[in-house]
């Protein structure tokens, strides 16, 4: 069994105009402090990294790695959520996306969607010659308007855009695939891959890419009511990079799963901080350390009550705690033998 790294942080939620978030070094440094060990990078925040010049130089990559290291860090993935939201764009959400786009494409769909497929070719070969194993991103999305059955579906609409996304994505794949780097589609509402059964759809039309993998996060299953742990069971072997973010659901009266239009503080669901939401972590760093998992665990932090420097110092004992350092040996090595067959047959009656 394999020890999970950790813990991680994923920079994009506390980068900023105001030292210590608006610097690399200066966000390292500050990680470092609060006990983290590797860092999640937002490729879109020019602030923090350079997507362009990680594709193409060395000696950038180099730059970067040295930056970390003296703060005693590494980086866990890239990611490439916003870009990756701008590969499937249904026409609905334009105005809503289009702020996650370099402006020279801003109101433009067909080339913005042209640019995002070519940030996530660059976010491969940067991925390679940094060395990493795993990239996070999201799948965008065409159905997602559908997803309620009302007005019912016309046949065919949600293969077409499956079929669609599948199109879109496999050049992206084979790009990973030939960088040596695994995509791990952060399976979120908003996205077409949401839950388990929407990936198997995407997997089914990309031919079980090898590189069509998973960013295991906890919290947008429990808002779903989908069972977290059985996911891992099922999906284990495709999950290449893990958000440690917590949620709460409390429905009641007035409202459930889809939340009644509020604000995140007044719905049922909500995100919170590691340790005051329900996500059982206990249950969750077991089953990923019985099953190999390869990464590293990685602070998402996502709170609508808490400060997210409070959230963010928390979070590193919080992973650190459940980090289970694994057995090297059986536990009940010193009452074991050594293996003697004609033994084992009498014990078994056949002698």
């Amino acid at each position: 069994m394999k020890t999970i790294q950790g813990p991680g942080i994923f920079l994009a939620q506390f980068a900023g105009d105001a030292a210590p978030f608006n610097s690399l070094d200066a966000i390292a440094g500050w990680a470092a402090g609060l006990g983290y060990k590797g860092v999640q990078i937002p490729t879109w925040d020019a602030r923090l990294f350079d997507l362009q010049k990680a594709a193409e130089s060395e000696t950038y990559c180099d730059e970067v790695r040295g930056t970390l290291a003296r703060h005693g860090l590494q980086i866990t993935e890239l990611s490439t959520h916003l870009q990756g939201q701008l590969v499937a764009v249904h026409p609905a959400y334009d105005a809503g996306f289009d702020g996650f786009a370099a402006p020279a494409v801003r109101g433009n769909p067909a080339a913005r969607q042209q640019w995002a497929v070519q940030q996530l070719m660059l976010a491969a070969r940067a991925s390679s010659r940094l060395g990493l194993k795993a990239h996070a991103t999201f799948s965008g999305a065409l159905a997602w308007p559908y997803l309620y059955s009302w007005p019912p579906r016309p046949p065919g609409l949600i293969d077409e855009a499956f079929d669609e996304l599948a199109r879109r994505w496999l050049p992206i794949l084979n790009a990973f695939d030939d960088a040596g780097v695994d995509v791990a589609y952060e399976v979120h509402p908003g996205e077409d891959l949401h839950d388990g059964v929407s990936y198997e759809m995407f997997l089914d039309r990309v031919g079980q890419h090898p590189r069509a993998c998973l960013l295991y996060d906890p919290s947008h299953f429990l808002l779903q009511q989908l069972d977290y742990l059985a996911y891992i069971d099922h999906y284990h072997a495709r999950i290449k990079a893990f958000h440690v973010k917590d949620a709460e659901f409390k429905p009641n009266g007035k409202q459930g799963v889809y939340g009644g239009f509020q604000p995140w503080l007044n719905r049922a669901g909500r995100f919170r901080s590691p340790g005051d939401g329900q996500v059982d972590f206990g249950a969750i760093f077991s089953k990923m350390a019985a099953y190999d998992y390869p990464g590293w665990a990685v602070l998402e932090w996502e709170c609508c009550i808490k400060h997210p420097e409070d959230g963010a110092r928390e979070g590193a004992p919080f992973i650190d705690r459940h980090i289970i350092r694994v057995a090297d040996r059986a536990f009940d090595d010193f009452a074991a033998g050594d293996v003697d067959q004609s033994a084992n047959r009498r014990m078994l009656g056949l002698d």
